[in-house]
């Protein structure tokens, strides 16, 4: 089988390029510097939620199925780089050649991995390949959306369209998967404000296998596994997770109806 790589990542404000940008005086705070750009941000279009551009990752979290493999990980530690976080990302991405799937991943991952690994000057032999230099990816790409290289379940389910687009939680509280717990991506700033990068680590990794779980359902509808496979799917990553021993994992499995 083809290997399929589920991700997720988390990003906190640029500081660095919004201090470039709107040339912040240095005495300001970080603190003090989001606050401007969101103040700005609003001003503009009516929110503050920052483009794209301005997203910095701090998480990579990755289920990684193939034929004999199911994992689920962050990538890097607490003190890896953003620089480090991206090469592990497409490094792993040009071993495995695998197809993506995301939540949301057209609308908001792969366009910060496209900004980044730019910023980062991070390269892959076949993450931007379209055909080029490969054949096989002229008519099956990660950059093309509607491709199985790679699957965006919320794209998909929502027709395209983004009025039809639904949250990764509501979805998955509907299909009787954990969803969040008592974190969202609300609250990632403030966390790692707080110093606390570990729980936005723990919460990356719930959120891609909340993301799995609905693959997994994905699947079932599109008849790719049939009811008994699916069930020993769900048996097998329930008893992955088991073994994990970690608390948010253990919550995880508290809120797996």
């Amino acid at each position: 089988m083809t290997p399929t790589l589920i991700f997720d990542l988390e990003t906190i404000p640029d500081i660095k390029n919004i201090r470039k940008i709107y040339n912040l005086n240095a005495s300001l705070s970080d603190f003090d510097v989001v606050n401007i750009a969101n103040f700005k941000r609003r001003q503009k279009v009516g929110h503050d939620f920052l483009p794209l551009h301005l997203q910095q990752i701090v998480a990579i979290s990755c289920v990684l199925k193939t034929d004999d493999r199911l994992e689920v990980w962050t990538l890097g530690d607490e003190d890896t780089s953003e620089g480090g976080i991206l090469k592990h990302f497409f490094d792993g991405l040009d071993k495995y050649i695998p197809n993506l799937v995301s939540w949301n991943g057209s609308g908001f991952d792969l366009p910060v991995l496209n900004y980044r690994a730019l910023a980062n000057q991070i390269s892959s032999e076949t993450y931007f390949e379209t055909g080029e230099n490969q054949s096989e990816f002229k008519w099956n790409n990660y950059m093309s959306r509607y491709h199985r290289r790679h699957l965006d379940l919320m794209d998909i389910l929502a027709l395209y369209s983004g009025r039809n687009n639904a949250s990764l939680n509501e979805i998955c509280k509907i299909y009787g998967f954990p969803g969040k717990l008592d974190m969202d991506g609300g609250r990632v700033w403030e966390t790692f404000l707080n110093g606390d990068l570990a729980s936005i680590r723990n919460y990356c990794e719930t959120d891609v296998a909340n993301t799995y779980l609905v693959y997994l359902r994905y699947l079932l509808s599109k008849n790719e596994l049939t009811a008994t496979a699916y069930k020993n799917e769900i048996d097998n990553f329930r008893n992955i997770i088991s073994g994990y021993k970690k608390s948010h994992w253990d919550n995880f499995l508290k809120a797996w109806t």
